[in-house]
């Protein structure tokens, strides 16, 4: 392996921990990517940046996808390499990116999964009788009456919450704040969740939902709660905070038909991202049609 691509590929990671400050998880997976590019560099006797081309790193992602790699991670190795070579032209070493104009696989876009109506009712329809269980009540309620991101109701604090006047301000992507109304049954059970949250919280937290110590909860609490209720009532699948908002949403249009409201309620920058659950609406409509039509399906000759 070449020492010069080796040594530009170790002072990029560098920069990635001490000036952009990544986190350790994002530096592991940028370090993978790379790691793969300077082993294919080192079977084709590629030595030195100048070296590689175009047509060498679409060989690359060719040869990544057929070695089993999926297209999103083809996609996120050559962002990688873009991101490799931006750094390179900064420092110098190179004059040009061989990536900038090389498509990855196309990713398969797939549809989010949702519970239907019947099945939600059932998973929120569970007694709350302690302290845990009014707080997960309260969350689980508030991310499907507003279809709240995880991060969006972690970060919550007490005076995002207006119960009068049944809303909530939720600061969303790109520090976006958005004012979302909060349905009737997440109102009742935040209002008895926030009188038992002053017993346990710390004088000066200000989160909505906190744990037993008394501080601001973490995703990984609330992920294993809302799988924790759903074993507990039943549900043959696995849910997960992100399954409220998608459930929301396609509800929600398969209901009012109305996209842009849709757009608006989620915090969707761009209108094609909401239209994936018109998809979801759409799916829902052919199985009723599959299951009533005496013609949707051809009998058996």
């Amino acid at each position: 392996m070449s020492e010069a691509l080796a040594g530009g590929v170790a002072r990029f990671l560098g920069s990635l921990r001490v000036e952009r400050r990544y986190s350790p998880h994002t530096e592991s997976a940028y370090s993978r990517d790379l790691s793969a590019l300077l082993e294919y560099c080192a079977e084709q006797g590629i030595d030195s940046w100048a070296r590689l081309d175009a047509q060498h790193v679409r060989s690359f992602a060719a040869q990544s996808h057929r070695r089993g790699l999926a297209p999103r991670s083809v996609q996120r190795r050559l962002s990688a390499l873009r991101s490799l070579f931006r750094f390179l032209a900064r420092e110098g070493e190179v004059d040009h990116d061989p990536a900038a104009d090389v498509p990855a696989p196309r990713a398969r876009k797939r549809l989010p999964t949702t519970l239907d109506a019947d099945t939600m009712g059932r998973l929120l329809e569970f007694r709350a009788d302690d302290r845990l269980g009014l707080r997960d009540k309260a969350i689980m309620e508030l991310f499907y009456s507003s279809g709240l991101r995880l991060s969006e109701l972690l970060g919550l604090d007490l005076a995002d919450l207006d119960l009068r006047d049944r809303t909530v301000r939720v600061l969303g992507k790109g520090r976006k704040a958005r004012i979302v109304p909060v349905g009737r049954h997440a109102v009742e059970a935040l209002s008895r969740w926030l009188r038992e949250r002053a017993t346990v919280a710390s004088v000066e937290e200000t989160a909505v939902f906190v744990g037993v110590g008394g501080r601001r909860l973490g995703p990984r609490i609330v992920q294993k709660r809302i799988a924790r209720w759903a074993r507990l009532q039943g549900l043959p699948e696995h849910v997960h905070p992100h399954m409220f908002r998608h459930s929301f949403a396609s509800h929600l249009l398969e209901s009012s038909g109305d996209l842009r409201a849709v757009q608006e309620l989620l915090g969707h920058a761009n209108i094609s991202t909401t239209q994936i659950y018109t998809h979801l609406d759409f799916q829902h409509l052919a199985r009723i049609y599959d299951a009533a039509h005496p013609r949707a399906k051809r009998k058996g000759l």
